[in-house]
């Protein structure tokens, strides 16, 4: 069964927002921490993992990421606080998670 993601990063709370999609998102996170992503997330230096949603199917994530990407910001911000009130960073191979 193949998984996919589709995700919010974020450069700080209320700060500049990028939204994916990936198959492992743990890769996908380590290379937009790592600037070799998406230009955009290097040069606003947005990889903080704020939001995620786990699909099993590749059409219906990217049905969703295309969704998501025409919301508004406000609607963008209320999604990711519902789940992530702090805006902690999600990541799994933050450190800082793991000791948690």
């Amino acid at each position: 069964m193949r998984e996919y993601y589709v995700y919010i990063l974020a450069k700080e709370r209320n700060g500049a927002l990028y939204i994916g999609m990936a198959k492992d998102l743990t890769k996908r996170v380590k290379r937009h921490k790592q600037k070799t992503a998406a230009k955009f997330t290097k040069d606003y230096e947005v990889n903080k993992l704020v939001y995620f949603e786990k699909f099993e199917n590749r059409q219906t994530a990217s049905n969703r990421e295309q969704q998501l990407k025409k919301w508004n910001r406000r609607w963008k911000i209320r999604l990711i606080e519902q789940s992530n009130p702090s805006w902690k960073d999600l990541n799994p191979l933050d450190p800082r998670q793991r000791s948690k």
